[in-house]
């Protein structure tokens, strides 16, 4: 006797929605990249290392040459300097999501019955950790080398957590390139693109000694509205003068870049993963 089995179309919707949620599914890609960080401990060395390396020289090489008018430069330095560890730190997620292309990880991920966001939205969470791990060496470090907080504990605890915000929104510009990329090398060439921004910024030195053309480029960014907020927020009415604008200006501009690089990337970088 032959029995023949017709396949029921509904089987595979309830297989589906029998898949992993959202948060589900993102907290065990974010669990595994962790895990990934922990057996490979030198990207977490490296990357505080390098941090507090490039923080000595510009306090002590550039300090004594870049004048500040009403601050110290290492209370200007500092905040800014925080704000862009988040680049620095961020050319090791598009690396990392390259090596995930090149292994096949994404391609089983894609075999499973979640969603196509939790993956790079884990992926993002377990490289934000990172980031925040660097931010507050980065902070430690700042603080062993003269720089002080002129506001109070709630204003310097606020403009860590838009640094932590910042740097979500950004790795998923780094989880983009890695993808784009789809291999190490090309992620590393295409994650160094970014680092112009920072130089091209107030996070180093003000603005208005740039030349003429270059200053509109570098008041609008989202590096220099991000670096003016945490300045402002750490050192009160001194940044706001030099700055000529209050806090809470930056601090929702910066907050609006942040929405939409959180918006425009992470439409690509889902959009990128499932159709790769």
């Amino acid at each position: 006797m032959t029995v023949t089995t017709m396949h029921d179309p509904r089987s595979d919707e309830r297989f589906r929605l029998a898949g992993a949620g959202l948060g589900t599914g993102s907290r065990a890609v974010a669990q595994r990249t962790i895990r990934k960080f922990r057996r490979t401990p030198q990207l977490i060395v490296l990357s505080s290392v390098q941090g507090a390396l490039f923080l000595l020289i510009f306090r002590y090489v550039y300090g004594g040459a870049v004048g500040v008018g009403g601050l110290r430069y290492v209370d200007f330095l500092v905040p800014g300097f925080i704000t862009t560890m988040i680049l620095f730190t961020g050319t090791g997620a598009a690396v990392g999501v390259a090596q995930d292309v090149e292994g096949g990880f994404f391609d089983r991920l894609r075999s499973l019955p979640i969603p196509r966001a939790a993956a790079m939205l884990g992926r993002s969470i377990a490289d934000t950790g990172l980031v925040a791990w660097g931010l507050a060496v980065t902070t430690v470090v700042g603080l062993a080398i003269g720089f002080r907080i002129h506001t109070d504990l709630a204003h310097a605890l606020a403009a860590f957590g838009l640094c932590v915000l910042f740097g979500f929104a950004f790795e998923w510009l780094f989880i983009t390139l890695g993808l784009v990329a789809g291999n190490v090398q090309g992620a590393q060439g295409m994650g160094m693109l970014a680092f112009p921004l920072t130089f091209v910024s107030s996070a180093f030195v003000p603005v208005s000694t740039m030349p003429g053309w270059m200053r509109p480029v570098a008041e609008n960014q989202p590096i220099t509205a991000m670096v003016n907020a945490v300045r402002c927020l750490t050192e009160g009415a001194k940044a706001e003068a030099i700055l000529h604008q209050t806090t809470a200006h930056y601090v929702v501009l910066s907050l609006i870049w942040t929405a939409a690089l959180i918006a425009v990337f992470g439409t690509i970088a889902v959009a990128r993963f499932a159709r790769q």
